[in-house]
């Protein structure tokens, strides 16, 4: 019995070295390391943050000595007023913007983007450590912190779980769906008859992008909560459900079984959910995120969502997700019409 048993376990590994699935075992641990490598820094000593002052602000004399004297732990952006602050900040060229508390004597009060990000902590720790170091123990200096993005954690998270169901369908589902398929011959049945190559490509990215609108509507159903540009919302959504299930497609037919898509699936899946949805907790991911189409589709939706924007200032990122699914959408049809792919 001891024979069989390890038998068919070698069987199954020798299986799941075949269908590349094993190579998940490898690929996950080594991505989460190096994402949370490029989340966590060293010593938060060595990080320097962008603070912005309003011009005609009254700080304490105190505190703008302390910050002057910090040299480069601090740098100092000084605007005109809180609406090109708050600017800045959406385009986090600057950590956070600092007002004078009117609630509280020289004390300050903190705006930043989100209360609970890496670059929040990091303002605070760096404040604590310069009014020690000036004034010894007394009331912090930043008495209360202010977040630009409001709705609450709730509201705050729903970008990152649209962009986990666009992502699920485009880089899972789509792609084992096509792999089955290619693996049971159904694609060159289909083409037997009068249905062409191309009707087949765009029915199988509606299909993506239908079951991409209804999760997404769904999900909104059930948190209650609403969308104050639909237009702009809709064409966001209409375009990364095109871009991703373009893509998904395309990988299905890199994959010659299902078991090979699901594995090539997540491995697209990581990649593109970790940095983007993690792009405001570190410096290092917020430069790479921007590179990734799946960022092009999450900062423009949570800039909707938590910011009431319109599509009219993210043009570029509209024709960004353009330009990725049509090009997707070419190389599948090329794919497609390369036969012994489907033996």
């Amino acid at each position: 019995m001891i024979r069989n048993i390890l038998i068919l376990t070698l069987n199954d590994l020798a299986i799941a070295i075949k269908n590349k699935s094993i190579y998940l075992i490898i690929f996950i641990p080594f991505f989460v390391f190096v994402t949370l490598k490029l989340i966590d820094s060293p010593s938060i000593d060595e990080i320097p943050v962008k603070i912005g002052f309003i011009q005609n602000e009254n700080y304490a004399p105190e505190i703008m000595l302390t910050v002057k004297a910090a040299g480069q732990i601090i740098k100092v952006t000084w605007v005109q007023d809180l609406q090109e602050g708050v600017q800045l900040l959406k385009e986090k060229k600057i950590d956070g913007v600092l007002l004078r508390n009117t609630n509280k004597r020289d004390s300050l009060k903190l705006l930043v983007l989100k209360k609970e990000s890496f670059h929040t902590i990091v303002i605070v720790e760096k404040f604590l450590a310069l009014q020690k170091a000036a004034e010894g123990y007394r009331d912090a200096w930043i008495s209360d912190i202010e977040e630009l993005y409001d709705g609450g954690i709730q509201r705050q998270a729903l970008p990152t779980w649209i962009l986990m169901l666009v992502l699920l369908i485009g880089f899972i589902i789509l792609p084992a769906q096509v792999a089955e398929e290619k693996e049971k011959r159904l694609i060159l049945a289909l083409l037997q008859t009068p249905i062409r190559e191309v009707e087949w490509l765009i029915a199988k990215v509606l299909t993506g992008m239908l079951l991409t609108l209804v999760a997404i509507l769904l999900l909104h159903i059930l948190s209650g909560f609403g969308v104050v540009h639909v237009p702009s919302y809709m064409a966001f959504i209409a375009v990364g459900g095109f871009c991703f299930s373009a893509f998904g497609v395309f990988l299905g037919f890199l994959c010659r079984n299902q078991a090979s898509a699901r594995t090539l699936g997540v491995v697209f899946y990581l990649p593109h959910l970790l940095p983007s949805a993690l792009s405001d907790f570190s410096q290092q991911l917020s430069a790479i995120a921007p590179l990734l189409p799946s960022y092009q589709f999450y900062g423009p939706v949570k800039t909707i969502l938590l910011e009431e924007g319109t599509i009219a200032n993210l043009s570029f990122e509209w024709g960004y997700l353009l330009l990725v699914g049509a090009l997707a959408f070419y190389l599948s049809s090329i794919l497609l019409k390369k036969r012994w792919l489907m033996k």
